[in-house]
């Protein structure tokens, strides 16, 4: 068990690392940041920047980054404003529009990048320039709405109960069950065909901790969601991300070929990937979560500004890192993200109850981020070594032979 551990340090010590990171804020904030109220407020903040992460790790694992987003969503929340506010365009279609507004930005980056071969870094931060100039001129420098109650609904809606419960939510309570029963069937399924496989599997004793942590942990997020308004709207649209990205990434052609490119693009190449048309195709999709975020964010606050997506591609790129994307491309998960970007919010969320000054949490997140990459370099180090050292016995023995 503790051998399965320490292959899979890097996993594992990041929930190690959100459960204590929690459970210092508890004490801190007297139980606040546990409370029902706050568990949904803290998922309904920290919604765009999951969406982000989301994208952004994939971008992340191809080796580059993307520093556009922010104003990506910025531009996309005023152009909603205009379409919904100003121009009295039906929700459903200025929706649609604004995601594909999102994606052919995110196409035009990856043009530049796949195609011409101009440097990542100078397009996207060129983008997050012009983007951010569009979206002043969009607005004319002034907050746009109110905006439908139909158009909020994506962010601060609540699934309805239909079991009529009064005083607690009993639609929540029927979903957590759901879910606890599926992921348990799901797991058992998994490790049974391992060992019909006969393909190496969890240690026993490992898995049923982590059964027990998981259902523990859909059991609180029933009794918190129970007690409040209900499952949020977005956590759903979130929750159906997190599953198809996943999906992509670990069990499909194209999810092989990103990693691929991330780990080493020449190798790539010549193994008859397309590695231009990978990158263009992770940026245009990142194009449109950042559209999604900042329709997302605009539905929150009931207003498109001038001003919105500030630092938002910051955040969701320490959310990657810290979620065990590599620096050097070619590795990152999705839930990983999520993790870092629920690191991140909780460290934030704690804070402001806490009374923090705002430019502390800067500071907290940017050593929690800087922790997170030397943890990472130290792991790929601790990995090499022993290459090195086979390496350096083939040579001895070779350098045997040959005297």
């Amino acid at each position: 068990m503790l051998n399965y551990i320490k292959e899979n340090l890097r996993q594992y010590g990041l929930i190690v690392a959100l459960i204590v990171i929690a459970i210092i804020f508890h004490i801190l904030t007297n139980g606040t940041i546990f409370r029902p109220a706050n568990i949904t407020s803290l998922i309904l903040q920290n919604s765009y920047i999951l969406i982000l992460a989301i994208g952004m790790i994939l971008v992340i694992v191809t080796g580059r980054i993307d520093l556009s987003v922010g104003s990506v969503a910025a531009f996309s929340g005023a152009l909603a404003g205009v379409l919904i506010v100003q121009q009295n365009w039906p929700v459903w279609l200025a929706i649609i529009v604004t995601l594909l507004a999102g994606a052919l930005i995110g196409a035009w980056h990856g043009f530049w990048i796949a195609a011409v071969g101009v440097p990542f870094f100078v397009v996207t931060l060129g983008g997050m320039l012009i983007f951010r100039g569009a979206t002043m001129l969009l607005l004319d420098g002034l907050f746009v709405g109110p905006f439908p109650a139909s158009f909020q609904m994506m962010a601060a809606g609540f699934i309805p109960d239909f079991f009529g419960g009064t005083d607690f939510n009993i639609m929540a309570v029927v979903v957590c069950i759901v879910l606890a029963v599926i992921f348990v069937l799901l797991e058992l399924r998994k490790r049974f065909l391992a060992k019909k496989y006969d393909v190496e599997s969890e240690p026993l004793l490992f898995f049923i901790i982590k059964l027990v942590f998981i259902l523990t942990a859909i059991g609180l997020f029933a009794y918190w969601f129970g007690a409040s308004n209900g499952i949020p709207n977005i956590l759903i649209v979130l929750s159906i991300m997190i599953l198809l990205y996943s999906y992509i990434a670990n069990r499909t052609i194209l999810g092989r070929h990103i990693y691929a490119t991330g780990g080493s693009a020449d190798t790539s190449k010549l193994s008859g990937i397309k590695v231009k048309r990978i990158v263009f195709l992770v940026y245009t999709n990142m194009g449109l979560l950042a559209a999604l975020a900042g329709l997302v964010f605009t539905a929150r606050l009931n207003s498109a500004m001038p001003r919105a997506g500030d630092g938002f591609e910051l955040e969701a790129i320490a959310a990657a890192f810290i979620g065990g994307a590599s620096p050097y491309g070619g590795v990152g998960k999705v839930s990983g993200a999520i993790i870092g970007a629920m690191v991140v919010g909780i460290i934030n969320n704690g804070m402001n109850i806490l009374g923090v000054p705002v430019e502390w949490q800067q500071v907290t997140t940017g050593l929690v981020l800087l922790s997170a990459v030397i943890f990472d370099v130290y792991i790929k180090n601790r990995s090499d070594r022993p290459k090195q050292n086979d390496a350096l016995s083939t040579k001895k023995v070779q350098a045997g032979k040959a005297s």
